[in-house]
């Protein structure tokens, strides 16, 4: 899934935030749709660029609140990207992590440890304002998501509209202005993930990895159903620039 960085409009930046948090079907679903991805690795090394030329930006998941800069010092770069996007109009996605440092850098908040954890897969449950987003309008009342998540967004940025919530959590997705989507939970994750996931951790959370996996794996029809047509939408929005 990884191009030669090579400019133009429908080649979007990926940032990884970790070895096994890649874009996943998002990604299939986005070179599917004819957009190309620049997948950086910054954990690795990997300097992300200056500036964002225009093109797309999607921001994945990572065990790290939008300001650990200590222990991913990638972090602030990634938050200009951001800046530089939301003050030109560039299309952005925020998965977890990403949706929220989208949070963060247009002026809402994050807060560590917060709320109820969320594991597996979970019913999003779409909020009226959603009826006239360009990436969520028609996708029913609810669809089920894979979440991963003990931090949470407590506040969203201003005039942000709301899209999603959870019984758990109430800030499940959003879009900042017009081309800025945030959401908490995987829709990249496929269900057989959660079989390699820390059993112990999970048992920690009061989860269990087994009950997750056969959840997952029985709302994967739908999961696939609405976050394809999710994706497929925003590549619409991306192949749209000039």
């Amino acid at each position: 899934m990884t191009s030669s960085h090579a400019p133009g409009p429908q080649t979007a930046w990926v940032v990884q935030n970790t070895k096994s948090g890649g874009p996943g079907r998002v990604g299939a679903w986005l070179s599917e749709a004819g957009i190309g991805l620049d997948v950086l690795r910054p954990y690795e090394g990997e300097a992300l660029p200056e500036v964002l030329d225009g093109r797309p930006l999607l921001v994945l998941g990572g065990g790290f609140l939008p300001d650990d800069d200590e222990r991913a010092p990638w972090l602030p770069a990634t938050r200009r990207l951001v800046a530089q996007a939301l003050n030109d109009g560039s299309p952005v996605l925020g998965i977890c992590l990403g949706g929220q440092l989208l949070a963060q850098v247009a002026g809402g908040s994050v807060r560590a440890n917060h709320g109820q954890p969320e594991f597996g897969s979970t019913q999003i449950r779409l909020r009226p304002e959603a009826a006239d987003d360009p990436l969520m309008y028609g996708l029913g009342e609810t669809a089920p998501a894979i979440e991963r998540h003990v931090d949470a967004i407590t506040e969203l940025p201003p005039r942000a509209a709301w899209l999603a919530s959870s019984a758990a959590c109430p800030h499940q997705a959003f879009r900042v202005g017009e081309r800025a989507w945030g959401v908490q939970f995987h829709p990249e994750a496929e269900a057989d993930r959660i079989a390699g996931w820390d059993r112990a951790r999970l048992a920690r959370q009061g989860f269990d990895r087994d009950r997750l996996h056969a959840e997952a794996v029985a709302d994967e029809g739908a999961a696939v159903s609405a976050w394809s047509v999710f994706t497929r939408r925003f590549a619409q929005v991306c192949a749209r620039l000039p």
